[in-house]
Parts: structure tokens; sequence; C-alpha cells
């Protein structure tokens, strides 16, 4: 940091003294961290086509068309097997006779016994995508933590600039805005230490 600005009345070269004022700028901040990604592209491309099958599966069976249908099916085979056995003057055939309803129950199990795994092997596919989500919010969020620590040591060093201006140009402060300033550090050291308990 330079205590004094370079002099100006062209006792020294245009070069140098661009080159003096150019050591008061900061380097240049580089983005060293990859673009943001999004998770869903990265979910998808991740998915074989057995697990993309699974996850649809998934998606409809845990859907109300799906609670539904099963309802309806449900209503209208039972209805017709207890009225095609207990109602003769119908005659309708039954071929699930009540109460047993063999078939119905045969079916339903095999529908279960099917359905199950690929549930299953659904939600661990649909659970990869939360944590994908899970790890690019985090690594967001260091990437934002980085560029908050840039703009603090920015503003710092602009800081020191203004401190180091106003001591050339022997700024006075009032004891008022001295004041302020104190005030001002209290609070923030009194924010400080009440965030500090609740961290820990």
């Amino acid at each position: 940091m330079l205590d004094t600005a370079p002099p100006t009345n062209g006792t020294m070269p245009t070069s140098e003294r661009d080159a003096i004022w150019e050591k008061l700028r900061l380097p240049h901040h580089e983005h060293d961290h990859p673009p943001v990604t999004n998770a869903n592209d990265v979910y998808k491309s991740g998915l074989s086509p057995l697990d993309k099958l699974a996850v649809k599966i998934t998606d409809k069976v845990g859907s109300m068309g799906f609670f539904l249908a099963i309802l309806v099916w449900t209503i209208l085979w039972t209805v017709y097997n207890i009225l095609a056995s207990e109602v003769t003057s119908l005659h309708w055939k039954s071929f699930d006779p009540f109460p047993a309803f063999v078939a119905y129950l045969l079916i339903s199990n095999v529908i279960q016994i099917l359905l199950m795994p690929l549930i299953m092997v659904g939600q661990n596919v649909q659970g990869r995508h939360t944590e994908i989500r899970a790890q690019l919010d985090f690594e967001i969020n260091q990437k934002a933590e980085s560029e908050v620590m840039v703009i603090l040591h920015n503003l710092e060093h602009q800081t020191d600039l203004l401190i180091q201006l106003m001591r050339h140009l022997e700024c006075k402060i009032s004891e008022e805005e001295i004041r302020a300033i104190a005030a001002e550090h209290d609070i923030a050291g009194k924010i400080e230490s009440a965030k500090t308990p609740a961290a820990a």
C-alpha cells in the first residue's frame, strides 16, 4: 500500500506513473470454478433405460389415476361376481365365485409382487436425484462463499485506499463521526458475539 500519491507534475514519465497507479489495483479475480450445473441434466444423463422404466412405473403407481383404476377394477370385479353368484335370476355366469374371489386374489398378489421391487428401485433412483441436487447446492454455496470473500477483500482494499487518501488530504474527523463509528463497531461486535453461541 502506498502512503502518498505519485507526483503528477510531469517530473515522472507517464509509464512509470501508470505503473505506480496500477499497484493500487487488486489483481483481477479469475473464476476458477466450473460453471453451475443443472441437477436435472446430471440426473437424467446417468439413468439407464431400466432406471427410466422404474421411475415411470413408480410415478404412475404413486398417482391418483392408478388408485382410481384399481378401485374401479375392484368394484366392477367384486360386484359382478357377487351378483352372478347370489342373484340367480340375472342368469349371469360368475367367473370368480363369491366369497372366495380366488382369481382376484391371485391377480392382486401377482401385481403386488411385481410392483414392490419396481417401486423400491424407482425410489432408489429418485433418491439419487435428491443426492445430486444436495451436492450441487453445496458446490454453489462454496462458490458463493468464495465470491463473497473476494468482495469483502475488495471492500477492505478500498477502505485502506480511502484512509490513505484522507490522511494525504489531512481530512479532519469530527467527534460525532468518531462516536458514530465506535457505536457501529460496538453493534457489530454484539451481533457477532450473539451469532457465535447460536452456531455452537
